[in-house]
């Protein structure tokens, strides 16, 4: 029986290499299809939790995964022979940037080498990790034939770009369409029919090249958007405008306007980073990305606004930041989630400690935060917290804060993300 076949009566035995936000959930939808999963990572840690039935994602439950583990249908390991067991694997590791902004796919190919020793014929390979169009073709078919397997013809390559959206209560692995492109049409089939068998919606696409290219479209148009809003926000400062109260009533047309929203900076593992993929791969073709670019530097400045607000905010109460003492409220890089992947929160923590304030946070999500190499304490909220500190700086919305307490007992508070829209109290300052 050939692997189209055992793709479609569910006895494929599928691996997934990056057990994180986006491995982990996609390796238990595998598994609720019926299909037997081992999980490949370096975390001996990560490893130990899932064998245990134990949940480290906050989209993942506990009781979903331990089922799972129960009835065999998932096992994890650090021994990258175990490949050797699997039909098809999908690989989900980290694409950061380096120093210089640069794609870094060393994790890609550090994880395509770890497997290429355990590939066999009539295996498919699948590459979910963002990155710049022509990775999967120019990087990482030549690692997985050194294997002397020969892709669309011994082995089946295709990318197919997460689109993971931590703590969406809406959509998630399931039910988000999947773009799917394969280096060969043969290789393009065999991955639609290993997606269709768990995820909702398959949308291939003729090449690796447009389904990388897609995931870097989908993220560069909100970043885009974010830095618009961004520059409108600081133009809008000066005109004494409220931006907030501009798009909210923007979005009352019913048609030919999506509202996005100002902040402190951007966060997460993907909108960040993915316009940096994409520019520097343009200068391949002598091509300058001049738009996506200059959103890049709107959106790379608002940790410094946000820092010039404050100073501006505590001058007004004949206060400087240095030697003032600063709570940061919410760190994560977004609201009701445990990430701090690209946290404009550390940035702006950073600017604040190197102007000489002392620092403090909250955030219940995250237990430990360092900002410049500098461990931040961490306070409770609470009255005396509050009425402690010269500012308060609400850098991400967690919806369980009890915003009345802290308008209640602050002195001041800057407030990035609108957060307290339902207060007028002269002390909230939104940016």
């Amino acid at each position: 029986m050939g692997l189209f076949e055992r793709i479609e009566d569910g006895s494929a035995v599928l691996g997934v290499v990056g057990l994180g936000y986006v491995g982990l959930p996609l390796a238990v939808e595998m598994a609720k299809a019926g299909h037997p999963v081992i999980g490949l990572d370096v975390s001996a840690e990560k490893v130990a939790l899932i064998n245990a039935g134990t949940s480290y994602i906050p989209d993942v439950p506990t009781e979903e995964l331990a089922e799972l583990v129960s009835r065999g249908l998932i096992r994890a390991t650090t021994d990258f022979s175990a490949a050797a067991e699997t039909d098809a694997i999908a690989i989900c590791v980290p694409t950061p940037l380096d120093e210089m902004k640069e794609p870094d796919t060393s994790f890609m190919e550090k994880a395509s080498a770890a497997i290429t020793p355990y590939l066999h014929a009539d295996m498919l390979i699948t590459m979910e990790s963002t990155t710049y169009p022509g990775t999967t073709e120019e990087v990482i078919q030549p690692i997985l034939e050194a294997s002397g397997l020969k892709v669309g013809e011994t082995l089946y390559l295709a990318f197919s770009p997460e689109r993971v959206d931590p703590g969406n209560p809406t959509f998630q692995t399931r039910n988000t369409p999947k773009v799917v492109g394969g280096v060969t049409a043969e290789c393009t089939r065999h991955a639609v029919a290993l997606y269709s068998r768990f995820i909702n919606t398959v949308v291939p696409v003729s090449t690796t090249r447009a389904a990388e290219m897609t995931k870097l479209l989908e993220n560069i148009f909100r970043s885009v958007n974010i830095a618009l809003m961004n520059e409108l926000l600081m133009l809008c400062e000066r005109m004494d405008i409220n931006l907030w109260e501009v798009v909210d009533a923007a979005k009352t047309k019913p048609f030919g306007f999506m509202p996005f929203y100002p902040g402190p900076g951007l966060g997460g593992h993907c909108i960040p980073i993915d316009p940096f993929y994409l520019a520097w791969k343009a200068r391949q073709y002598d091509f300058h990305t001049e738009f996506i670019e200059l959103s890049g530097k709107i959106n790379e400045n608002m940790p410094y606004y946000v820092v010039t607000r404050l100073m501006e905010a505590l001058n007004t109460q004949r206060k400087s930041l240095g030697g003032s003492k600063v709570m940061v409220l919410g760190v994560a890089y977004k609201g009701d989630i445990d990430d701090m992947r690209e946290s404009p929160a550390i940035k702006v923590a950073e600017l604040i400690m190197d102007k000489g304030a002392d620092l403090v946070y909250h955030d219940r999500f995250i237990p430990e935060f360092n900002a410049g190499g500098v461990s931040v304490m961490r306070v409770d909220l609470t009255a005396e917290t509050l009425a402690a500190v010269d500012a308060v700086v609400v850098i991400t919305d967690h919806s369980e804060v009890d915003y009345a307490l802290v308008v209640e007992n602050a002195a001041l508070i800057l407030d990035t993300r609108n957060a307290l829209k339902a207060f007028s109290d002269p002390k909230v300052v939104r940016l």
